[in-house]
């Protein structure tokens, strides 16, 4: 190439956003974090301040937190008028922890796991093909051993789902099952949405006891305890629970193929003539060129399990190889989407 050449702009070139989003990514996100830690979103709740109003709060100076709230606001969070930051409905449906629809759990667990997501651990991930989470254990390793990181994580879940949890159920109908097994259930969020649409589902949260414990917190707290109920065991190894609706919800996420066929297989065994399986995560499309949000989510699998996203296809594939039919995909709430079954 000669300098002359160099020095000479091509005719026709897309312009180098994409390049600069990689970079500013890295530090806009971690301002919301940020936000969030700080708790500049509930210091908004009841009424709006002003930038030297918040400064004085935070005891933080006048260009740290103006960069800060100029992101939150710029990403949708906050609304700036007259001098004056407030809150948006998106920040007050998610970001307040009194919201039933409260996220903050799952961006506490960002922040307090934050090596899991250093280019470090993630290249370490990459490298050696396995999840650097607490220290490499491995999230579902020994989970006495890890109480609190337990609590923390499953808390995480329910932050995230129990809003998609209350959308799902209408996706579909359920008015002809009577259990629904929620197989790897975590915090339970599923089961409450799905009984609250169905008046005649029961369902069974089933995972590890100290995961229960927890699951039993957030079943009492919607008032759903002669509804739901769970039960302790190993979805590897242990029987299943009778029930004829079986859902997994960012379960199959969390393995590589050949665990998910193990799963796949043993619902259809499980499962009567007529009952359902239903797996809920987010999907690549078909040629597995995207979105990006499941290529992210796979690389946050990477991070923390032994897992990835999949397509709908090849969930598909999957439930027919199993012999399960109707076989049917679904776009479910946000970047969620349904795969069901039906064992003939």
């Amino acid at each position: 190439m000669t300098q002359a050449s160099m020095n000479t702009p091509p005719k026709q070139i897309e312009d180098d956003r994409p390049l600069w989003d990689v970079v500013l990514g890295v530090y806009g996100y971690p301002a919301l974090l940020l936000a969030h830690k700080l708790k500049i979103f509930p210091l908004l709740a009841d009424k709006p301040l002003s930038l030297t109003a918040i400064c004085g709060k935070l005891n933080i100076k006048a260009r740290p937190t103006e960069a800060i709230l100029t992101t939150a606001t710029a990403a949708g969070f906050l609304s700036f008028q007259d001098g004056l930051y407030y809150l948006t409905p998106l920040a007050r449906h998610y970001l307040l922890e009194t919201s039933p629809n409260y996220f903050g759990y799952l961006w506490d667990l960002m922040i307090d796991d934050d090596q899991v997501h250093s280019f470090a651990s993630l290249k370490k991930a990459i490298l050696s093909d396995s999840p650097q989470v607490y220290g490499g254990a491995g999230i579902y390793q020994s989970p006495e051993e890890q109480a609190e990181q337990v609590r923390k994580f499953t808390r995480g879940m329910y932050s995230f789902s129990i809003t998609s949890a209350f959308y799902w159920p209408g996706i579909l109908d359920l008015s002809n099952y009577r259990t629904m097994l929620d197989i790897g259930g975590s915090s339970g969020a599923h089961s409450i949405g799905a009984v609250s649409k169905w008046p005649q589902l029961q369902a069974i949260v089933f995972d590890f006891p100290l995961v229960c414990e927890i699951a039993q917190e957030f079943i009492a707290r919607h008032g759903l305890q002669d509804r739901i109920r769970t039960q302790e065991g190993n979805m590897w190894s242990d029987t299943l629970p009778a029930a004829d609706l079986h859902f997994y919800s960012t379960v199959y996420n969390d393995w590589p193929p050949e665990k998910c066929n193990f799963l796949t297989a043993k619902s259809f065994n499980s499962l009567p003539s007529g009952g359902r399986i239903i797996i809920h995560g987010m999907l690549y499309n078909d040629e597995k060129t995207g979105p990006f949000a499941a290529a992210a989510f796979s690389m946050l699998m990477m991070g923390w399990t032994e897992g990835r996203s999949y397509s709908g296809r090849e969930l598909s594939t999957m439930l027919a190889e199993a012999g399960f039919e109707g076989i049917e995909v679904h776009p479910a709430f946000g970047y969620y989407s349904l795969v069901t079954g039906v064992k003939p």
